[in-house]
């Protein structure tokens, strides 16, 4: 048998070559379009997405327009009258301005500790390991661990705080059992638990500082505050904002410290909006009732972040 090439001594040119025609998919043509696409490297998280988050946003929002109970009773559709119950509705409000209080009294500690703590250990001070673990470690308990631990020193008898203060010819306080102590105990708890995971984030950004503008300023005479004022912490502003953007989402998520320490009280003290969702749907078994308030809150925490992105966005302009 011989080929054309040896029949006639020449190459035939690429063009010429026949090319044999590929076999006809078995797959039909809109599968083949929907598998073929770069969206069928998608739809693995797109299924997952819609079925954990869709589609309980859109279960819970149908939900909060009828007085479906806990034990699957009612169901019916009752239009906005639970939102019109939910805005009238006292507890709402205050458990609201709990949340509001606890927010600006984490919030603003947790900011600035974490700052003050990124640079004390970014300047070089001996043990840096050590300071790093010791202020990175409680972020790493448990919640029930550390509820746990700080209720023991919070004990109005023999606790470590009391026995400071009576150490010191002061009256013991009722840390978890006063009215007006027990938000603010809470928050100290919360202060010292989650302060590792701001101070994480500002060491991070100190180390990615250039050190020529310290080396500069050092040349021209600044001083360390000098330096700090007018390097660091305008370095500082980009992780600043996300850091505050994201501990006032956290803390108007408040739940598990309070559901743990105080269960909302003395009275309802220290119970936040979402212990009081909580308590509305599984104590009160008002599922229809609780969705509500739950989207009312989600409005409110929508609000804050565009007003917080809305800030941040006017600065830069």
């Amino acid at each position: 048998m011989t080929t054309p090439t040896e029949t006639t001594g020449r190459v035939p040119a690429p063009d010429t070559v026949p090319v044999p025609k590929a076999a006809p998919s078995s797959r039909p043509r809109l599968w083949r379009r929907v598998t073929d696409a770069p969206l069928s490297f998608l739809m693995p998280f797109l299924l997952v997405y819609a079925l954990f988050l869709i589609w309980p946003l859109l279960s819970g929002l149908w939900m909060s327009f009828t007085d479906v109970s806990l034990n699957g009773a009612g169901g019916a559709f009752v239009g906005a009258a639970n939102y019109a119950e939910a805005l009238g509705d006292p507890m709402v409000w205050r458990t609201l301005g709990n949340t509001f209080l606890f927010t600006v009294v984490t919030t603003v500690p947790l900011v600035a500790v974490a700052l003050a703590m990124a640079v004390l250990v970014h300047t070089g001070m001996p043990g840096q390991w050590l300071w790093r673990l010791s202020f990175f470690m409680p972020f790493l308990l448990p919640v029930a661990t550390v509820a746990l631990v700080w209720n023991f020193l919070y004990i109005e008898d023999f606790g470590l705080f009391n026995q400071a203060l009576r150490a010191f010819g002061m009256e013991g306080l009722g840390w978890l059992t006063d009215d007006d102590v027990a938000l603010w105990s809470v928050a100290l708890t919360t202060v010292w638990w989650t302060v590792g995971f701001n101070f994480l984030l500002y060491l991070a950004a100190l180390q990615s500082i250039p050190d020529h503008l310290y080396e500069a300023a050092a040349l021209d005479g600044a001083g360390a505050w000098a330096r700090l004022r007018h390097i660091t912490v305008p370095q500082l502003r980009n992780i600043t904002v996300v850091v505050v953007l994201l501990q006032i989402l956290a803390s108007l998520k408040i739940f598990d410290q309070i559901y743990l320490m105080t269960g909302g009280g003395p009275g309802d003290s220290s119970r936040s909006l979402l212990l009081y969702i909580y308590d509305m749907g599984f104590t009160g078994y008002r599922f229809g009732y609780s969705a509500a308030v739950s989207y009312l809150f989600l409005a409110i925490v929508l609000l804050v972040a565009v007003v917080q992105l809305w800030l941040t966005t006017r600065r830069k302009a």
